[in-house]
């Protein structure tokens, strides 16, 4: 089994795919009111709110300089909650991942299903948000699609990362832990409202070492105001070995939750 199981991945992790896609469209009145409502909602609370009070941030209105932030929470937020308390029910409750598994699919291609799964969630929030902050006239066209083709990436991480913990948590409500202690913090502390060189220097290198999400909101803030530099190099490569490293982490961890 070569690299942690990665040749043993086959076209049945298309249909996990296709099966948590369907179950998804079914329910399409909830699904799809969220990345319609969330942009629109920070931006009046945070964008016009706060940003009444800030004039601009390095010369950016600061509804322009939250836009891009605000795709980047909604992919990781969709990306990894979909790969935890969502796949933890699939497979503890809803015994979904058993009766996969009973067929020819064998449990890689759960997994894998499971991960693109959630990418393709984020990569889905953020097409239907990129709408809305046009319409706001906080992003412009057409580079701002770029942020799409990105999304499906960093969900990938999100993902990964996300299936990692539903792996060694012992119960669902176990999950509140990441949520609070991980995803929370990045939320706050990642140059998504605040830029991040405003931080000690220390911080600055902590953030783009270990914080996924600064990393994202980075990828993308360059690509709504179309400013590229050589850390923008740094910032993508990171996004995808570490979500190729999580990855791999985290079929081994399923793999053996669900064989012992």
């Amino acid at each position: 089994m070569a690299y942690g199981g990665l040749t043993e991945i086959s076209r049945g992790s298309l249909a996990v795919w296709r099966r948590n896609l369907d179950a998804f469209i079914k329910t399409y009145k909830v699904n799809f009111i969220p990345p319609f409502v969330e942009p629109v909602l920070y931006l009046l609370a945070l964008g016009y709110g706060v940003g009444a009070l800030i004039q601009d941030v390095d010369g950016i209105p600061y509804p322009v300089f939250i836009a891009p932030a605000l795709v980047s929470i909604s992919v990781m937020y969709s990306s990894f909650f979909e790969c935890t308390y969502s796949s933890y029910v699939r497979m503890y409750y809803q015994k979904t991942f058993d009766a996969m598994i009973a067929t020819p699919l064998s449990i890689e291609d759960v997994i894998t299903g499971e991960i693109l799964w959630g990418a393709t969630r984020g990569t889905i929030y953020a097409a239907f948000m990129i709408p809305v902050l046009f319409l706001f006239g906080v992003i412009d066209m057409p580079t701002s699609l770029l942020l799409i083709p990105f999304a499906l990436p960093a969900g990938l991480l999100f993902s990964a990362i996300g299936i990692c913990f539903t792996a060694v948590t012992p119960g669902i409500d176990a999950l509140n832990y990441p949520a609070f202690l991980f995803i929370t913090p990045m939320f706050l502390f990642s140059g998504t409202f605040f830029p991040i060189g405003i931080l000690p220097q220390t911080l600055q290198y902590f953030a783009f070492g270990f914080l996924p999400l600064a990393n994202v909101v980075n990828v993308n803030r360059a690509i709504t105001m179309s400013e590229f530099s050589p850390m923008l190099i740094y910032n993508i490569f990171w996004v995808f070995l570490v979500a190729l490293l999580f990855f791999i982490i985290g079929l081994n961890l399923m793999k053996r939750r669900l064989v012992n």
